[in-house]
């Protein structure tokens, strides 16, 4: 008898395993649930194959036909992109896909909103329900509020990203956003010094989604926890049972490969009995910015997050602004 596949287990745990990539190539071979698109994904995408560039060529005519100058064209376009990348990835998968707002507006809520709005209503344009949507938003305060208002005026999906604290965590469940995207790997990354190792089981990053997760199973928020951005498949086996994972293309591909045995290492059978405090965030802005800024690892790696995914918005605009001028 053949040995199921690590992922083919890591899925029989009631994980939803979702794919982390612009290649739809890769999407489809692992068959996941859902998928995320940024820029930074796209990015990377149009750099590897050119069959990604008829994408490019409908956002530059939508740009072309929506903005004035060529810096709006180029906005315009980009926004259709993430929209057309969105479009292709649901025709393979038969779940949702996050699609994240542009970073340079994370310390701006009513621009998220707006942005998030104008997102919805491109998809639905082309015939895409809200519903197999969700926004992508960093998990800043501004951002956080957001979420809470796209989730109860609008009843639109939210993800909270570039997660790194559990005053983070909090504020969000609060919020009602529909999942969370702790990023496993950027704990380890700064926690690890030089010659430092951890055991997947004491891995902060970790250790840190176990205890959200069941922090939420205890009080009942609705807001599912999807841990992302790992450096190797033992975090990921170390979070089994999780309501969500994402996962990069590297990593599903071992997955894949292997025949380890994976058993459920999160279960919200046990969540109540744990001795936790319940605290709240939401409506405290003061006490979420001091929290925050008590926590050294979290305030760094959301401020590096939210630069790249800038950085990588403005090469990626970059481009398109000479394309609307060809």
């Amino acid at each position: 008898m053949t040995m199921a596949s690590s992922l083919d287990q890591l899925k029989a745990t009631g994980t939803v395993v979702v794919t982390d990539s612009g290649e739809f190539e890769s999407i489809a071979k692992y068959k996941p649930q859902d998928a995320t698109i940024n820029p930074s994904l796209i990015l990377a995408a149009v750099q590897k194959a050119e069959c990604y560039f008829k994408l490019m060529d409908v956002a530059v005519q939508y740009g072309k036909a929506h903005g004035a100058t060529p810096a709006e064209q180029a906005s315009e376009a980009l926004d259709r992109l993430l929209v057309e990348f969105g479009k292709e990835i649901l025709k393979i998968v038969p779940g949702r896909v996050s699609t994240e707002v542009d970073a340079r507006l994370s310390f701006d809520k009513e621009g998220t909103i707006k942005k998030a709005l104008k997102i919805i209503d491109m998809y639905k344009s082309i015939g895409i329900s809200s519903d197999r949507i969700l926004i992508m938003i960093a998990s800043t305060y501004e951002g956080i509020q957001a979420a809470r208002e796209l989730e109860a005026k609008y009843n639109i999906h939210t993800n909270l990203t570039l997660l790194f604290s559990f005053v983070q965590a909090v504020a969000a469940a609060e919020a009602n956003a529909t999942l969370i995207s702790p990023f496993v790997g950027g704990f380890l990354d700064w926690y690890t010094a030089p010659g430092k190792t951890y055991y997947s089981f004491e891995d902060p990053g970790v250790m840190s989604v176990k205890k959200i997760y069941l922090y939420y199973k205890k009080f009942g928020y609705k807001t599912m926890v999807m841990g992302a951005s790992f450096r190797d498949t033992s975090e990921i086996m170390e979070l089994a049972g999780c309501d969500f994972l994402t996962i990069a293309p590297g990593l599903l591909e071992e997955l894949y490969n292997s025949t380890e045995p994976v058993s459920q290492k999160l279960n919200a059978h046990r969540a109540p009995d744990l001795d936790f405090a319940k605290v709240s965030f939401i409506d405290d802005e003061a006490s979420f910015r001091f929290e925050l800024n008590e926590d050294q690892m979290a305030t760094e790696k959301l401020s590096e997050g939210i630069r790249k995914f800038a950085a990588d918005t403005s090469r990626l605009l970059d481009i398109l602004e000479r394309l609307v001028q060809a």
